[in-house]
């Protein structure tokens, strides 16, 4: 890791944008260390199989048809920080850049927020499903941070390749989610594009915010439902010790948490799953599926913690 070039990579951000997108990149690989990604022909067979595998099973039990995309990818964190930072850029290139005061500093001070935050979760992440919002590609993306998963799996005391798979059904289940709701991305792209509108003309809208948190406490929750319901093998000690992680680390990490708002996607998983189990409990998984049929079918932030609601309003 080299601390100097990722300061001086911040102190020369420029460009006409509030962030220098190049910057962010080279700042935060140069705190992050790319992490091994020699795999052998049989690892790499391994986590193949794992998706086909997740694939087969959910459209199976879940009873959701779907497809993989057609990119899945075995990345070390300098790739997931490549790949994020284009992102990000895309997402957030719709807002007004016009710096008035000191644009200089407040471009480094952006830059070096971004890359400090990009640093953190490429040292975390373990899987991302992808759906490329605001692209424009009608495909979506499959990531696995092999160095994390690795690492992680070491930390958690657990066997790599159960882990791995355990990992790779729950971002499965998010391919499901998309692939059956062909008007979720665009959705989701609405909402992001009224959040980027508001904040360029300086307003700050809740709403916008709440209608995302509750589309992704379903999304989070339907995936980590599938991800139980249908993996092949014991996880309740995979379940147990990522749990006990989410709400463990040193007082460094509890607070790069809080300010990348991870302890809101927590609750998102925690609430989310609880909405569903309850609504499996009651009905089945085919019910819980018909959340994806049309946007309307989404619960509300009540049904959310009144399940029962949603299933007299939907499952008719």
């Amino acid at each position: 890791m080299n601390f100097y070039r990722a300061v001086r990579a911040v102190a020369d951000a420029s460009g006409a944008e509030p962030i220098d997108w190049s910057a962010v990149t080279e700042s935060a690989k140069a705190v992050t260390a790319s992490g091994d990604l020699d795999l052998t022909a049989e690892e790499i067979d391994s986590y193949q199989g794992d998706v086909r595998a997740a694939r087969d099973r959910i459209r199976s039990v879940g009873g959701v048809e779907f497809d993989l995309p057609s990119s899945v990818e075995i990345q070390h964190r300098h790739h997931w920080i490549d790949t994020n930072a284009a992102t990000f850029e895309r997402i957030l290139g719709g807002m007004d850049s016009e710096i008035d005061y000191l644009p200089g500093v407040v471009r480094a001070i952006n830059t070096g927020s971004m890359a400090v935050s990009m640093g953190f979760l490429a040292n975390n992440v373990l899987g991302q499903y992808d759906p490329l919002l605001l692209s424009g590609d009608d495909d979506h993306a499959l990531y696995f941070v092999h160095p994390n998963i690795e690492r992680i799996a070491g930390e958690l005391s657990v066997d790599q390749e159960r882990f791995r798979r355990w990992i790779a059904f729950h971002e499965v289940a998010h391919a499901a989610e998309f692939g059956a709701a062909p008007w979720l991305t665009d959705h989701l792209e609405g909402l992001i594009d009224e959040v980027i509108e508001n904040l360029s003309s300086g307003r700050f809208n809740h709403i916008d915010l709440d209608r995302i948190d509750v589309t992704m406490t379903a999304v989070e929750g339907y995936a980590e439902l599938l991800m139980d319901r249908t993996f092949d093998a014991e996880y309740d000690d995979l379940r147990r010790k990522l749990d006990e992680r989410r709400h463990s680390g040193g007082p460094i990490t509890q607070l790069m948490r809080r300010l990348l708002g991870l302890g809101r996607k927590r609750r998102q998983y925690e609430r989310g799953k609880e909405f569903f189990e309850t609504v499996v409990d009651e009905r089945d998984l085919h019910t819980a599926a018909l959340v994806w049929e049309r946007e309307d079918h989404l619960p509300t932030d009540i049904e959310l913690d009144d399940p029962a609601l949603w299933i007299d309003r939907i499952a008719v």
